[in-house]
């Protein structure tokens, strides 16, 4: 087989051409022309969608020789963490959802990180206030990492490839180096007063003398290989019981740290049944609690599902009325009821619940917004960084994996655990520390996310998988901290109420409200006449204008893989596998 490597072209104002929707009889690579404005990415035999490129080449790679999407979801994961410092990690955590074509089986897996024993709600308070240099910069804010073991059940359990054979891609590339790429080295410049006060960290990120690294030239990280090796010669023990996990506890006692190796041993991956929704004809599998994103995403499909949106237009005004009203409403909840369900009683089948979608979509007004203070969560029902990444991958056996993780903020806490070249994450404040106090993302929570000993912090992190007529039809997720339900939702609704290709799907422009603050946050593209029109109805908007989110998706249908990652993302790749 032949790798077919294309980017998507990246024009000015990207976001703000049209796109003509694939009637679902052309539906084949013939069919697509410049005429549709956006144009995806095709393969025969699979297909990997990553957010940098070396990683995305090594997903593609493991494909076409015979590696199955697991495996090839597993060896991005790990060379992310060279390449994709930022926010590919072997020192933080995330969710992934797969499915098993012959088993026909579907499964959410969460290694989100894990905080120490000693922790508490209080942990960061100082004087009656949170210090925020504790609750983000500082080692107390890192909780037991669980990439590596997530990483390697995937491969135990679904894939076909060794441990040995996932690592040694990224094993490479530490010891031997790779060309430091454009976006990297704007990464490293931006965030060199953090990783510049860390010793460890500078070593590795700038030279000797202090100067930034520059494209094109090699950036080596040899304690990263050492640690990688020990993976690969001693397994998942040599992170979680043997001599990391030991390294890892040294740099965290010498440096008023919390994590201990009895925290490391204590650490555990869970198998947990996807949130499952439907939408006209096609069903959802998504990551459940302590991921809020899959629960409240479905929730926001439930609420549209009988409103006539195609009728209404694309990212009209009422299209965009309904979608901020519904965000509004599962924002809220998520506020109250989003966390750890080790520790907190969470309504998951109420929150998905058709009827009571009904319920809440019921309340919606269709000629006025409503204020975020009179949306309060719905009680009574029972008893997150900006930094993250998506990748999606899809092989020829009908297998897909939708993975998301992140050390929370760029480049974690900015501390590297000395003589391991691993970045620590900061995941710890995604906690409440102060009930109904935003934190660095904007996010709301109260005791369902306080923070608790060996608990997971709530996440929007929503890895997703699409099924039309029992087969993996799209898969798609996002970065963007308290953003990614929107993100996803918003994709997910292009492609499948839209008829949108997915390269369309991932370029028109998004949306994002939270409840709390009652602002709406849009893109570049939208028209000033619909702008006006809701801002008529009672909508405030934001006055900056940001980007939202970076997808990576696939769209299998009729035999071809149709692949895009966002016009958004710097050095993203998609890679068809003919």
């Amino acid at each position: 087989m032949k790798i077919l490597f294309k980017s998507l072209l990246l024009v000015v104002n990207v976001i703000a051409f049209i796109a003509v929707p694939v009637k679902a009889q052309e539906y084949n690579p013939a069919s697509f022309s410049s005429r549709d404005g956006f144009v995806p990415v095709v393969g025969k035999n699979g297909m990997v969608t990553v957010r940098e490129t070396i990683a995305a080449e090594i997903g593609a790679e493991i494909l076409e020789k015979g590696g199955n999407a697991v495996d090839a979801a597993a060896a991005v994961g790990f060379a992310l963490a060279v390449t994709y410092p930022q926010a590919g990690n072997i020192g933080g955590g995330g969710f992934m959802v797969v499915h098993i074509a012959d088993k026909n089986e579907t499964v959410a897996i969460d290694y989100r990180e894990m905080s120490a024993g000693t922790a508490s709600h209080d942990l960061y308070v100082v004087d009656d206030k949170v210090d925020n240099k504790l609750a983000k910069y500082h080692r107390k804010s890192s909780g037991v990492p669980g990439t590596v073991m997530g990483m390697a059940l995937a491969i135990e359990k679904y894939g076909t490839l060794s441990l040995n054979d996932v690592l040694e891609p990224a094993y490479k590339l530490a010891k031997d180096g790779f060309p430091v790429y454009t976006q990297l080295e704007a990464s490293l410049i931006r965030s060199k007063e953090r990783l510049g006060a860390d010793p460890a960290a500078s070593k590795v990120f700038y030279k000797a003398d202090g100067s930034n690294y520059k494209t094109g030239e090699i950036l080596v990280q040899e304690d990263l290989g050492w640690s990688i090796k020990q993976i690969m010669d001693n397994g998942v023990d040599a992170f979680y019981k043997g001599e990391i996990a030991e390294r890892i506890s040294a740099d965290m006692a010498a440096n008023d740290g919390i994590l201990t190796m009895d925290d490391f041993a204590a650490y555990k991956v869970y198998e947990r049944e996807p949130v499952w929704g439907s939408y006209k004809g096609y069903d959802i599998a998504t990551m459940p609690p302590p991921s809020s994103g899959g629960m409240h995403m479905v929730q926001m499909m439930n609420m549209l599902e009988n409103d006539d949106l195609k009728s209404m237009g694309h990212n009209s005004a009422a299209t965009l009325h309904l979608y901020i009203e519904s965000m509004r409403q599962a924002y809220a909840d998520r506020s109250l009821y989003a966390g750890d369900p080790a520790f907190f009683n969470i309504p998951v089948d109420k929150l998905i619940d058709k009827e009571y979608a009904k319920e809440i979509r019921a309340r919606i007004p269709m000629d006025r917004a409503r204020d975020s203070s009179e949306v309060a969560p719905t009680k009574n029902l029972a008893y997150e960084s900006p930094e993250t990444t998506h990748y999606s991958v899809m092989d020829k056996w009908g297998n897909a994996v939708s993975n998301t993780y992140t050390l929370n903020f760029g480049f974690g806490n900015g501390i590297m655990a000395e003589n391991t070249g691993i970045l620590l994450n900061n995941e710890l404040d995604d906690f409440d520390h102060e009930p109904y106090k935003p934190d660095a993302n904007g996010n709301i929570s109260g005791k369902a996310n306080a923070q608790e000993p060996h608990k997971r912090p709530r996440s929007s992190m929503t890895p997703t998988i699409v099924f039309k007529d029992g087969k993996p039809f799209l898969v798609t997720g996002s970065p963007g901290g308290g953003t990614i339900i929107n993100t996803v939702f918003q994709t997910v609704m292009n492609v499948i109420e839209f008829d949108m290709n997915v390269a369309a799907a991932s370029s028109k422009p998004r949306i994002n409200h939270q409840w709390m603050p009652d602002m709406t946050t849009i893109e570049a593209g939208v028209s000033q006449d619909t702008l006006n029109i809701l801002e008529g109805m009672g909508h405030k908007f934001n006055a900056g204008r940001r980007t939202l989110g970076s997808t990576n998706s696939i769209v299998y249908r009729d035999g071809w893989f149709y692949g895009a990652h966002d016009p958004r993302s710097m050095n993203a790749a998609t890679i068809g596998i003919e």
